[in-house]
């Protein structure tokens, strides 16, 4: 279905954020012939601070949403490796799998595809989400207002959206800090590796192109020590002898890396002010487990079905619209968030860290179940 030519101004979803959660619930509506906006603060293709790892369980859902990221040049991915600086090491084979592709690319097809079925997007900066008599008024940075039935909050980590809602987590103190390069050189198509260093943990995979993304994350305590990114570097990340060879045996892409400051992992509501939130917005999970693009897309399908069986009366209010979301979102996710937290607090102690890798070694079968707690199952085709 395609909007026609004149310009609305009144929606049956607006969707704030157009990223992978943003993008996919889009999609998901518009197939079912609801009328979408997407406000997207940023233009098309652009990279952005991510793992660029997926996991194999969104695949059967993607068919549905007739996205096939390996015609972009995704890798697939079939094994993980794990290292401390101390340069010890486990390795072994993904229990589902899962393949490399970045948001320059996936973004820019899944944008493409959500036009393409009606879906209107705008790029422009979100100021404001007000809810009056059982309606939304969505005012943006050019001072324009939209109107619709649900909103779907799809911005991301944080935003000024956060503050003037005045949610709880925008308060408390954001200590850490990603940086993430795409960069050229020797390393397996088929490995997803994430590899410790003091502070924080480098993830590296390939993506299309044959570039290796490379993502970490520190708290700032550890890195404002240094004058540079560089320097960081030089003198804490190259400490790890693996992360050492990857950054230093390639070839820059990027002409400078990508930071992002002020990343919170403390807990979210996937419902605040009538506001249905997903992705990164409703709860990020630690970059350790490197799943947050296929939770991304996942809680996009979550929210889509639930919108769906609202707006056809099959969910008689919006009350009970918000109790089953959230009832769905900690049923799929909570388990992920608290080992996610858990793990990270593991392998961020260095005496832990060490004891935690000894207990691999000598048992190396856990890894796999430890991954299968952190991933989904296969999602479900509507």
């Amino acid at each position: 279905m395609k909007f026609p030519d004149q310009k609305r101004d009144k929606f049956d979803v607006i969707i704030v954020g157009g990223g992978l959660a943003g993008l996919t619930s889009a999609i998901h509506l518009a197939k079912n012939h609801i009328h979408v906006l997407v406000i997207e603060k940023n233009k098309y293709p652009t990279h952005k601070v991510c793992g660029e790892y997926i996991s194999n369980e969104v695949l059967p859902y993607f068919k549905f949403l007739e996205i096939d990221p390996f015609q972009l040049g995704a890798k697939r991915i079939k094994n993980f490796e794990l290292s401390l600086p101390n340069n010890k090491s486990v390795s072994c084979r993904l229990p589902l799998g899962g393949f490399g592709i970045s948001r320059y690319a996936i973004d820019m097809t899944m944008a493409e595809k959500a036009k393409s079925k009606g879906v209107e997007i705008i790029q422009d900066r979100v100021t404001d989400i007000q809810f009056r008599n059982e309606e939304f008024i969505v005012i943006t940075k050019n001072n324009t207002s939209y109107k619709s039935k649900i909103v779907i909050g799809a911005y991301g980590k944080r935003s000024e959206v956060d503050i003037r809602l005045k949610r709880r987590f925008i308060n408390r103190k954001s200590p850490f800090l990603a940086v993430k390069t795409h960069v050229t050189g020797d390393f397996p198509d088929d490995l997803v590796g994430l590899h410790n260093f003091k502070g924080g943990y480098c993830g590296t995979s390939k993506v299309e192109n044959d570039a290796i993304n490379l993502c970490y994350i520190t708290d700032y305590k550890s890195f404002k020590k240094y004058k540079n990114i560089d320097e960081f570097q030089k003198q804490v990340i190259f400490k790890n002898k693996k992360l050492k060879s990857i950054f230093t045996d390639s070839k820059s892409v990027f002409k400078s890396p990508l930071t992002i400051s002020q990343i919170s992992f403390s807990p979210k509501k996937p419902v605040e002010h009538h506001i249905l939130m997903c992705g990164d917005t409703a709860g990020l999970i630690h970059p350790l487990c490197g799943n947050g693009m296929s939770m991304a897309i996942r809680s996009g399908q979550m929210v889509s079905k639930l919108i769906l069986n609202y707006l056809n009366s099959e969910i008689g209010s919006r009350a009970i619209l918000e109790k089953e979301y959230q009832k769905a979102w900690n049923k799929a996710f909570n388990k992920r968030l608290r080992i996610g937290h858990l793990l990270a607090s593991i392998f961020n102690g260095e005496r832990l860290a060490q004891v935690m890798m000894i207990f691999l070694q000598l048992f190396p079968g856990v890894l796999p179940i430890i991954i299968k707690y952190t991933h989904g199952k296969p999602m479900e085709t509507p």
